[in-house]
């Protein structure tokens, strides 16, 4: 498993780092056919009430699979972008699995 972590306009977080790669340890240890991750932490300076943003893309067989979250904080987006992307996932272990 393969984990790139990006910050882009905001200080660089061990614990965040932490906390995102073990959220991706589950979903890559449950999706066996995952490649990598690419994970891009953002603030948008304009949204004060939210605007910690979290991108992740996936890499996998097939077209990659991408989720995005805009949250109070950056754990939240992470969560959400996560539980975003495992909905996505079981579509497509379904497809794999009629194949």
């Amino acid at each position: 498993m393969t984990v790139n972590i990006q910050y882009v306009g905001v200080d660089v977080s061990d614990t965040l780092s932490a906390f995102t790669k073990e959220k991706l340890e589950k979903l890559f240890n449950r999706y066996e056919f995952l490649i990598n991750a690419s994970v891009h932490f953002k603030q948008d300076e304009k949204d004060h009430n939210d605007g910690k943003i979290c991108n992740i893309e996936l890499s996998l067989p097939g077209p990659r699979i991408f989720a995005t979250a805009n949250e109070r904080n950056f754990e939240v987006s992470v969560r959400e972008t996560i539980s975003d992307l495992d909905r996505q996932l079981k579509k497509r272990k379904q497809v794999y699995k009629t194949h």
